[in-house]
């Protein structure tokens, strides 16, 4: 009998009108006219390629039959993944995701689909389909979930990189979820995997995690790098040179004790990646890595200097950061903080870079080493401290005009870093009495967010 699908009825009935034969049909359709009988029959399935060519010359657009498709071919008790596939990968491509929802639905209750499943998902992140890519590894991790497998690992490290956004509170959530399964992996992706928590935790300001995760990635790393066997210990390669990972650590234990206060030790770690000489890679990435861990300790002594209070380094700061094409954000957040930590005068610097502070409202994304998570986040602690300069020096105007961007900016990244909303408390009130009737209306606006979500007794 014949098995007559809709897509076969629109088949039918666009032959009926355009008066086409099966000869015509075929032609049309780039098919022998034996094939297109068969599918006519419903003795052939129809394969996602004619369909796409059926879809055309019948003038729709791109994935009009899909959903009719999903329920007539892979609606069954073993799907062919010779269709499956196919089908999936044009979803992505036209990001249909609730379409890829409900294939992937249709397949959990087989195990067996969950290799094939990954290995589409890994293609996907490497095209940079990321939706549809994580809808994928959910699916493969919730199948394997009980497992305690390798893949699960690696589809919980690619949803936590995908999950990183600009939301603070789901890039948190995010990374404590994905911290537990690191150890699974192998172990070069180990390393990157706790470089990537660091700077997530890093940009969220839990250096008590940070310092976790580092001290874990020195160890493993000075244990990879000074084997005699590296090779066989780590027969995959991490995206970085082997070197990075441990120059890496010391750059961001030299973050920690410089926003401890301890200087003193921050040198001594900002010197052990200064200091590349125990490197002994010579190729050319090697070499760009450790021009840029070089460059960084040289910024990076400067900051420590500058933030123990040695005003005699503002000015080659100044000089090195109007040098620099990257980290301009980062560097103008440390000038302008340490401005209001010493009292230093900087107003010939803002006033020579005013035109890229008011562009930082339209910051492009990632920059240099920096993910866009933590470059809008400085954007948001720039405006603020710019705010404290301008206020503390009478500017009124000016600095309520930053205050105010810079709360627009952490509501927008759902920052709740209690240490910066109780620093957007004070400095309001200590200058409240010249604050405009739209500033306070704002403000009012943030403060009753924060106690909406707990933030605020």
């Amino acid at each position: 009998m014949k098995h007559r699908t809709t897509i076969i009825m629109a088949m039918e009935e666009y032959m009926e009108d355009h008066k086409l034969s099966l000869t015509q049909m075929a032609k049309l359709l780039d098919l022998n006219p034996g094939t297109v009988s068969s599918i006519l029959s419903g003795n052939r399935p129809l394969a996602v390629e004619q369909l796409e060519r059926l879809t055309a010359v019948m003038g729709h657009p791109e994935g009009y039959f899909y959903q009719a498709y999903i329920s007539e071919y892979i609606h069954e008790k073993d799907p062919d993944w010779r269709r499956v596939r196919p089908l999936l990968l044009k979803c992505a491509e036209l990001n249909k995701l609730s379409h890829i929802r409900e294939i992937v639905g249709l397949l959990l209750d087989n195990p067996l689909y969950a290799h094939l499943l990954f290995e589409l998902a890994e293609e996907l992140y490497e095209e940079g389909k990321t939706e549809a890519a994580a809808i994928l590894y959910e699916n493969v991790a919730l199948t394997e979930r009980k497992q305690h497998s390798e893949r699960l690992a690696l589809c919980q490290y690619r949803l936590f990189l995908i999950g990183q956004g600009t939301d603070q509170d789901k890039n948190y959530q995010a990374a404590i979820q994905f911290e537990p399964f690191v150890e699974r992996l192998d172990e070069a992706s180990q390393l990157d995997a706790l470089k990537d928590l660091a700077n997530a935790y890093r940009a969220l300001y839990r250096w008590d995690k940070v310092e976790n995760i580092v001290r874990r990635m020195e160890h493993k790393a000075r244990i990879y790098y000074f084997s005699e066997n590296n090779i066989a210990m780590l027969p995959k390669k991490p995206k970085r040179p082997l070197f990075f990972y441990l120059a890496y650590s010391y750059l961001l234990l030299g973050n920690i004790y410089d926003l401890r206060g301890e200087y003193k030790e921050a040198l001594r770690f900002i010197q052990l990646y200064s200091d590349l000489s125990w490197v002994k890679e010579t190729d050319s990435d090697t070499l760009h890595w450790k021009n840029l861990f070089q460059e960084w300790a040289y910024a990076n002594a400067l900051v420590t200097r500058l933030s123990s209070g040695d005003a005699t380094v503002l000015h080659e700061y100044i000089d090195y950061f109007e040098s620099r094409k990257e980290d301009k954000v980062i560097m103008l957040c440390n000038i302008v903080e340490n401005a209001n930590k010493f009292g230093f005068d900087i107003d010939d610097c803002l006033q020579r870079l005013d035109m890229m502070i008011q562009a930082l409202e339209h910051q492009p994304l990632a920059l240099g080493m920096y993910t866009e998570q933590i470059i809008l986040d400085r954007i948001s602690r720039l405006f603020i401290e710019l705010a404290t300069y301008n206020l503390r020096r009478g500017r009124y105007s000016e600095g309520f005009s930053y205050f105010i961007k810079s709360l627009k900016q952490s509501n927008q990244l759902n920052n709740t870093h209690r240490g910066l909303i109780i620093k957007y408390v004070e400095l309001f009130e200590r200058y409240r009495g010249f604050a405009s009737a739209h500033v306070i209306d704002t403000y009012q606006e943030f403060i009753s967010k924060m106690k909406q979500n707990d933030l605020l007794a």
